[in-house]
């Protein structure tokens, strides 16, 4: 799918943006696309690493943005990924959106935050905000979790489930898409999420599997 078939369907700053830096999308986000990525559906995207799963959020985020639906939470599970993002968000959508990292102090509902567009956080940091009743929290459109295979990790999982059963409550227009290179369970996990879901085996590089001993490869056939 070309990036000029969808110049109607996003806003035009954000097709400006995208069209210096490529002209064709990746397997997974036209799946995405035509499973209502651009029309406000719930996704569980699971693709594998390098897919392209980022942009399916930033093109979800950014059209609800600057739309004026609302604002836009990119939830990481840990704050050196939150970090990446946030300078990636930053350098690639600066003048377009205000974009706010915070990862810090768990016992502050940050109200600062109400005066920006993209929001990258930690799951942690946003269970605090919510249990904090961050006023703005209402304004949010578009939640994006990151890694959301994670849910089955004894240590992250529950605070994550807790975390999507509160958004799906409080929040009950946003739009979720979650993100990962392997799910397990990935049709009941859609389902919980009343998501749409999103497969692709498509990858950049070939991936070749193979037994590693004594200084040796032995690729399978």
């Amino acid at each position: 799918m070309k990036l000029d078939s969808i110049k109607n369907q996003i806003p035009e700053a954000l097709y400006s943006i995208l069209a210096k830096e490529l002209s064709e999308l990746r397997p997974a986000q036209e799946k995405s696309i035509k499973q209502g990525l651009l029309d406000g559906k719930n996704l569980l995207v699971c693709t594998p690493t390098a897919s392209g799963k980022t942009l399916i959020a930033e093109l979800a985020a950014l059209k609800s943005i600057i739309e004026g639906k609302g604002k836009a939470v990119y939830i990481a599970p840990l704050k050196a990924l939150a970090s990446e993002k946030y300078k990636h968000f930053k350098k690639r959508y600066e003048g377009v959106v205000k974009t706010a990292l915070t990862i810090g102090d768990v016992d502050s509902s940050d109200p600062y935050l109400a005066d920006y567009d993209m929001i990258v956080t930690t799951s942690e940091k946003f269970d605090s905000l919510l249990r904090h009743n961050a006023f703005w929290i209402s304004g949010i459109k578009t939640v994006i979790v990151d890694e959301i295979h994670l849910l089955n990790d004894h240590e992250r999982g529950p605070t994550l489930e807790i975390l999507l059963t509160i958004l799906k409550q409080v929040i009950k227009n946003a739009q979720i898409i979650g993100l990962s290179a392997t799910i397990g369970n990935a049709e009941e996990l859609a389902e919980w999420l009343d998501a749409e879901l999103v497969f692709d085996e498509w990858r950049p590089v070939t991936l070749h599997k193979g037994i590693y001993l004594d200084g040796k490869i032995e690729f399978a056939d």
